[in-house]
């Protein structure tokens, strides 16, 4: 490698990182790796490689070394840029000053691997398994905390990273868990979070005594010195406080006997109770010394038995004895759970059992959360810190490749010896810029040095009254400075705390805890992001760096000349920061504002600091400064020179104001978009803050005095959500043997603890390369030339692969419904992210790096993005045009209408943002064109037709499988082919296998979404508000090609009634065709677009009368058996009674009265609440698909396979058909498994979506069950009511009984035609209802919300299983909640890209997003006479979804009072998602007008939604 500088030479640096994975030690040569390889490339790859003598264990650990046979899969790659914490570990260390022992939550993906050198690295794996699952993981696991479980490893290490804390910290509170945003830097798309968050809390409690145990302070009861349990908080985790105990150390232990139970040798800790006591059918060697002949295990050797089956069937179910050996009587059973109870006390949680044996199942019922029997939590248990890392000393480090080399100095002075010789050294600190930099934007840096192990760069200087300035080392990472703020504002006079306060103010809401935990102040401040939180403070306070550098020394920096432009500061190349000095100036008000999409781990819109002195009425001093309102941090100066010297009073205010505005004015077209917003949010901003000052002066005629205390009270604060509550009614009314049980996730478990293995984590195949795809970067062009040369040129690359090496031209043509689409784009792109070739190397790092070196030249075409475009030339996919008539003809049926009214409703789209990007492994066989592909999709028979088209082979070569997705929500229905068929043409060429998983910007930007969908209605009515008719143009934004657009608008067009009846209808859909990505699938499938606009119409005819709007829509709901729009009977209807039990459930009559009189009190807060209903069809509009198949097979010892065409995605098909298996069979449910979904067990299988799973999949596998069991009950009869489930198989076995069936199932009475307007066949046959209840609360001068409240009433049948059903009403609300309010996707105009690549720039809903109060419960007592269903039950997947928009519908409402506060009455335009700009616009007030930014001819928005 190259000399670095002499001094630095001198110092011999190491090229060994030495740290420890879960107990494990690991020396790892830093230059045998690739130096672009972060800490989660290494983790994930022990147990897929080998690496020689990496692994050494250290004396004290008592965790067995690494080794090639152990993965550390659990932790995930799932956005690479530190937004979404399925990534997150735990670093154990000593603080590099104070010594003291510290457990943080890091994000991996992110971490370099330099930075654990010395530290203990943790990861889920290291927590438990599932035979030993910790306390934490078993919650989470029993409590249905998981769901896809792609997220789940590291939600489980940030919450033990929190536990691990609180016994240091002494306590464990509500508001640790939920108000210090120790979960905000990870996402979960599935459960809705709270039965997360409800986990989490069960250890909230007093750790203090356990610290006092643990110090020999204080001895527990007994002999000798023990360790607290921490008791499990059952109130705090919103489950009933009764006299269940959790189980206590040797429970049991005079309790035990000796077994003499014949057991079998299989893994009772899998299998607790089925197989802990299995009787064999004859005695064996242990019970006697001449075994005799077993019937069944005999035939299969070729040994005739010594007596008849008859007569051993009879002996296996009877007690047998021998005169060497004694025997009890075997367990016996009818056909159901094996009477014989386990081993111990009886207890689930018994010391006598392996701790898996506390299967999940509740204690009784509960009407608040299902009570289990839980593990208790001793922290004493935890992994140590190894002590071998005591003497462990930080020295200098060096090592890379000719590429890039990494540098870790250890003190100052040898960082400016690097930097003087090397001024464009890049410094990392914690990583979260340069991670993004490297992995994402592709960036070089070819010396990179490590600053964070520098112990003179933590260093802090606190400040007294006498010297009131706080002096902080430039690498105090941003936890530290956020608790060192703290401890000094309990110190400190209070007139020196606003500074303070003001940093605090901003860093709570500073990305997720585990940026916070590694990012440093001056990594934050050199990056010179426009839009930084802290540096309008560091501005605002006058703050000032201390840099030093060789030749200048140390020389000090004033942050308000700092920044000099975009990403440009005054730091010399050669200078580094050395620290910051805030100082505090007595008497001087401070405040911080952020505004942001999201409030929680979000960037900024506009952040802002505001800091005034007023002595005697006059201001004395003013420094105003915000982000994002220019390329750079910048201050106001005219706006301070304005306001200093002024008496404070409302005259010089609104000057200030004027001055203000015009100071931050802003293009129509400024990069980044939001003008009107940004300048609004500026100007509110100082309205907040001088309304705070003038309340904190001795007195005042400024505004306040105008002002009421409410109203002053919502100016000055900010809305900050309470903790989080609610509940279910966890009856299980219709609970059977097995089936209608709340029975956990079969795989929430593996989840937990990191063990579910999804198609990334899969072990490398020999020979494997990897796959990076080259995407086009034009939305529409011609392409002219596409050079390789360079790429194929770096080493480690394998090939290029294109449509060059496809079978024939026909071959690269592939579609959903229409064949309109090629695999590999050839002379022409029509969207930007279109795959055009993929690059195969050695590994993904190296992949990704050939790809960027692919040159392509283009030459533009015409570019069309929205749906307006479209209409306005014309362009639409010209194969659909449908239509729904019904009653007299439209325009005869409004002229006749008394009242008419029109409309329009645009409805933005939504990404889906599984946690589990798009993934294959495809592996050739190299032998008659056979081939098995893994892929992660929802449609398995899809991945199999397209690879056997794109390989030249017959479908029966190509086996495709799947075990589990990590979430799909309608994504992965077709999309997930292209992925999977280039893989499977590289691995054809390559001859090798080949594995692509995509980054989340390449997901994003290659997939599709949800259509975004634009609707023109009018609606006719009488003056009582009755519908009479309604005609709707619907138009869908379906990308460049069909895909599944056309049954999305068919679902979209057949819900635009919602649960109203309407007697003349006309609607027509059509499918626009833009330069975008193919938009396709989403939960709901157009079901949701479609009853937005009919809300929208009931809205408009209450606006429009006057009428209560709960008033207009009770009197237009359907009556049982009434026809809808598609001539389709409306049976088992159930919403009037929902309605009615939600709106007196959720007092909803009393709280819309205290709602109004909120509103009346309150100018700057406003509150709305709403109720509304949901009638979502299930069926495949395409009545073929509404088919599913099942295989089910029994084994001799009993246990039952289970295999159907359904894919697992995290919505429990997989539990909910065992459960199915177990009912029918007689059986146990641990009997029951599903091992993987395979084309090869199940052919032709429709894709697992529209809610239809365990509709189709379900009843399957009950068709094949009910053949095994007629099969198998004559032996039933014959062998009597007490014998064994084994024996009565065993005695079928032996008379040439086939153990497997194959089940199939069709839903009956289904055969619409679309475009026939007559009465056909029904489109649906079932309506899956519901209702809700929301309240929300907005803030008026930033555009803020917060759900207060959510009532959920569900009619979901006869549940299958109410805890998964539970989780998926859950799940939908907040995922439709998302989809009407953060989640906004935003194009590019100037090229057509999508500029919402992942968590930083689209939000989905986090922790904090959710309702503070959440109910959910399943309508009970009722009769579905017509429900022609499995069991009775309904699909749940998609159905709740649309009540997410309840939230917009109470957003209105509240709107409807801020507007009408400022003289504005009429109806507010149906636009989604209701964003916080949005919210702000809405509210028409003085001060948005005042920010209104009008374009400019020729100027247009910088973003395109389209």
């Amino acid at each position: 490698m190259n000399s670095i500088t002499p001094a630095f030479d001198g110092l011999n640096p190491s090229s060994t990182i030495s740290f420890f994975l879960n107990g494990s030690k690991i020396n790892l040569d830093g230059n045998t790796i690739d130096p672009d390889a972060t800490l989660l490339d290494f983790i994930r790859s022990q147990g897929q490689v080998t690496l020689s003598s990496s692994a050494t264990q250290d004396n004290n650990s008592t965790h067995p070394p690494i080794t090639d046979t152990q993965g550390f899969t659990g932790t995930k790659l799932g956005c690479g840029e530190g937004g979404c914490g399925a990534c997150t570990i735990v670093v154990q260390s000593t603080h590099p000053t104070t010594k003291q022992m510290q457990h943080l939550a890091v994000n991996a993906c992110l971490a370099p691997l330099v930075g654990v050198d010395g530290k203990h690295v943790i990861t889920v794996e290291g927590l438990g398994n599932s035979e030993h699952p910790h306390p934490l993981q078993e919650r989470l696991w029993k409590m249905s905390g998981s769901q896809c479980g792609f997220c789940t490893p590291g939600i489980v290490m940030s919450i033990y990273a929190l536990l691990r804390n609180a016994v240091y910290k002494g306590q464990l509170t509500v508001a640790d868990v939920e108000l210090e945003g120790v979960l905000d830097g990870n996402l979960c798309r599935c459960t809705g979070y709270k039965p997360i968050l409800d986990a989490a809390k069960s250890f909230v409690g007093d750790y203090t005594k356990a610290l006092r145990i643990k110090a020999g302070q204080e001895k527990s009861e007994g002999e000798g010195e023990e360790e607290l349990v921490v008791p499990v908080n059952y109130k705090a985790a919103n489950m009933e406080e009764g006299d269940v105990e959790e189980c206590g150390k040797g429970c049991c232990s005079k309790k035990e006997k000796e077994e003499k139970d014949v057991e079998v040798s299989t893994d009772t800790n899998l299998f607790p109770v089925f197989f802990s006591k299995v009787s064999m059918p004859v005695p064996s060697a242990l019970e006697t010394s001449v075994p005799p002949i077993d019937p069944s295990a005999s035939a299969i050797s070729r040994t005739a038995p010594m007596t008849t089956p008859a007569v051993v069937s009879a002996a296996a179910s009877s007690p047998t004895s021998s005169s060497s050996s004694s025997t009890s009587t075997p367990p016996t059973s009818s056909s159901s759970l094996p009477s014989t109870p386990p081993k111990g006390c009886g207890r689930a949680d018994c010391c006598q059992l392996p701790s898996s044996a506390t299967d999940g199942k509740k204690q009784r019922p509960s009407p608040i959360f299902p009570r289990f029997t839980l593990k208790p939590y001793q922290p004493s248990t935890e992994l140590i810190y190894p002590p071998s890392l005591t003497k462990h000393v930080i020295a200098p480090l060096k090592f890379g490749n000719k590429n890039r080399q990494w540098l870790r100095p250890t003190t100052v002075a040898q960082l400016l010896d690097i930097k003087s010789a090397h001024p464009t050294a890049k410094l990392v600190g914690g990583s979260s810029e340069i991670g993004i930099e490297v992995h994402i934007l592709g960036r070089d840096y070819p010396i990179s040095v490590y600053v964070s192990d520098i112990p003179e760069l933590y260093e802090i200087k606190k400040p007294t009254v006498e010297d009131p300035v706080l002096s902080f080392g430039a690498n105090l990472p941003l936890t530290e400075l956020d608790g060192v703020c703290a401890e000094l504002m309990k110190t400190l006079p209070e007139g020196l705390r606003d500074a303070l306060g003001a940093v605090r103010n901003q860093l709570r809401y500073f990305a997720g805890v585990q940026i916070r935990n590694v990012a440093s102040v001056a990594g934050n401040i050199a990056t010179a992001s426009p839009i930084s939180d802290l540096n309008p403070v560091w501005i605002a306070t006058g703050a000032k760096l201390i840099a030093a550098s060789v030749e200048k020394g140390e020389f000090e920096l004033p942050l308000d000349e700092f920044f000099v432009g975009y990403r440009k500061t005054k730091l010399p190349a050669d200078a580094i920061i050395v620290r910051v000095e805030l100082p505090l100036h007595a008497g001087e008000i401070v405040r911080a504002y952020k505004q942001a999409k999201r409030r929680d781990d979000d960037i900024a819109i506009v952040t802002s600091c505001f800091a005034m002195k007023v002595e005697q009425g006059v201001i004395e001093s003013a420094r105003i400064a915000f982000g994002g309102m220019a390329a750079w941090t910048i201050s106001t100066p005219k706006t301070a020179e304005y306001l200093v010297g002024k008496p404070f009073n409302t005259t010089t205010y609104e000057g200030a104001l004027a001055v203000l505005s015009s100071e931050v004015d802003l293009p129509f077209n400024v990069p980044g978009g939001m003008p009107t917003y940004r300048k609004t949010l500026s100007l509110s901003f100082f309205y907040k803050f001088w309304t705070t000052v003038s309340t904190l002066l001795p007195s005042s005629s400024a505004a306040s005095s105008l002002l009421s205390p409410t109203d002053i009270a919502d100016i000055t604060t900010t809305i900050h959500r309470a903790p989080s509550s609610g509940r279910r009614d966890n009856s299980d009314p219709y609970a059977q043997e097995v089936v209608g049980k709340q029975e956990p996730h079969a795989s929430g478990l593996k989840h937990v603890t990191g063990e579910a293995v999804y198609i990334d984590d899969m072990p490398k195949v020999g020979n494997e390369g990897y796959g990076a795809l080259v995407l086009s970067k034009r939305a529409h062009a011609k392409i002219l030339k596409v050079d390789t040369k360079e790429a194929l040129e770096l080493e480690g690359v394998y090939n290029w692969v294109d449509h060059n090496d496809l079978p024939n031209q026909r071959a690269n043509y592939w579609g959903a419904a229409a064949i309109d689409e090629v695999f590999f784009a050839v002379d022409e792109v029509v969207a930007y992210g279109q795959p055009i070739g993929m690059i195969v190397a050695t590994t993904k790092i190296i992949a990704q790096k050939a790809a960027r070196l692919v040159k392509i030249e283009y030459e533009d075409l015409p570019v069309i993005l929205t749906i307006e475009e479209a209409i306005e030339q014309n362009s639409f996919h010209e194969m659909y045009d449908r239509r729904i008539e019904r009653g007299d003809e439209i325009e005869m049926a409004l002229a006749a209408s008394e009242l008419t009214l029109e409309g329009e409703a645009r409805m933005g789209g939504q990404e889906h943002f599984y946690l589990e990007t798009m993934a294959a492994l495809v592996v050739p066989k190299l032998e008659g064109g056979e081939m098995e592909v893994f892929s992660s999709t929802q449609a398995l028979t899809d991945a199999q037709r397209w690879v056997a088209q794109v390989t030249g082979v017959p479908r029966n070569r190509i086996v495709a499988r799947g075990k589990r997705l990590g979430g799909g929500f309608g994504g992965k229905e077709t999309r997930s082919s292209h992925l999977t068929a280039i893989v499977a043409v590289a691995a054809k060429k390559c001859r090798r296998p080949v594995r692509a998983m995509l980054d989340r910007s390449e997901d994003i930007a290659t997939t599709g979404q949800r259509h975004p969908c634009l609707a023109k209605w009018k609606i006719g009515f009488t003056k009582e508000g009755v519908l009479t008719s309604l005609k709707v143009a619907f138009f869908a934004n379906g990308g460049h090609s069909l895909d599944l657009s056309a049954g999305v608008v068919d679902r979209a067009l057949a819900h635009l009634d919602n649960s109203y009846y309407i007697p003349n209808v006309a609607v027509r859909g059509r499918v626009t065709k833009t330069n975008t990505v193919s938009n396709t699938a989403y939960r709901g499938f157009g079901g949701p677009q479609g009853m937005v606009v009919a809300e929208h119409y009931i809205e408009a005819i209450a606006e429009k009368l006057k009428l209560d709007i709960d008033d207009v829509r009770t009197m237009n709901l359907y009556k049982e058996g009434e026809k809808t729009p598609y001539h389709q009977q409306v049976l088992d209807w159930h919403v009037p009674r929902l309605l009615k039990d939600c709106r007196a459930e959720s007092d909803y009559d009393r709280r819309k009265i205290e709602v109004e009189r909120f509103n009346k009190e309150h100018k700057w807060r406003k509150r709305g609440i709403a109720l509304v209903s949901t009638k979502f069809g299930l069926a495949f509009g395409v009545s073929a698909m509404n088919q599913g198949s099942a295989s089910v097979l029994i084994y001799m010892d009993g246990s039952v396979l289970v295999a159907h065409g359904g894919t697992e995605m995290g919505q429990g098909l997989y539990t909910k058909c065992c459960q199915i298996a177990a009912q029918e069979l007689g059986v146990p449910l641990e009997a029951v498994f599903t091992s993987e979904s395979s084309s090869a067990t199940v052919a032709n299988t429709v894709p697992t979506a529209g809610s239809a799973g365990s509709d189709l999949n379900g009843y399957a596998v009950f068709n094949a069950c009910a053949e095994l069991k007629k099969r198998l009950e004559p032996y039933r009869t014959k062998l009597g009511p007490d014998a064994t489930f084994q024996s009565i198989v065993a005695a079928a076995w032996g008379d040439r009984i086939s153990l497997q069936a194959v089940g199939h199932h069709a839903t009956p009475n289904l055969g619409y035609e679309w475009n026939n307007q007559k009465p056909t066949g029904n489109l649906f046959h079932y309506f899956t209802q519901g209702v809700v209840a929301t309240e929300v609360e907005i803030d008026t001068l930033t555009g803020d919300h917060t759900v207060l409240r959510t009532d959920i009433k569900m009619d979901v049948g006869k549940s299958l299983n109410p805890a998964i059903d539970y989780g998926q009403i859950e799940g939908a609300y907040v995922q439709g909640q998302g989809w009407c309010t953060t989640e906004e996707s935003l194009w590019l105009r100037h090229n057509g890209a999508i500029a919402t690549l992942g968590p930083g720039s689209y939000k989905i809903p986090g922790f904090s997003d959710i309702p503070q109060i959440f109910n959910v419960s399943l309508l009970r007592d009722a009769e579905w006479p017509n429900l022609g269903s499995i069991k009775a039950s309904k699909g749940i997947g998609e159905p709740p979804f649309f009540l997410g928009y309840s939230t917009v519908l109470a957003i209105r409402h509240a709107l409807k009072s801020a507007r009408a506060d400022n003289g504005v009455h009429e109806m507010l335009e149906c636009r989604l998602p209701m964003t916080s700009e949005r919210i702000r616009l809405a509210c028409a007030d003085s001060l948005l007008k005042e920010g209104s930014v009008v374009a400019k001819a020729g100027q247009q928005s910088f973003f395109v939604n389209i």
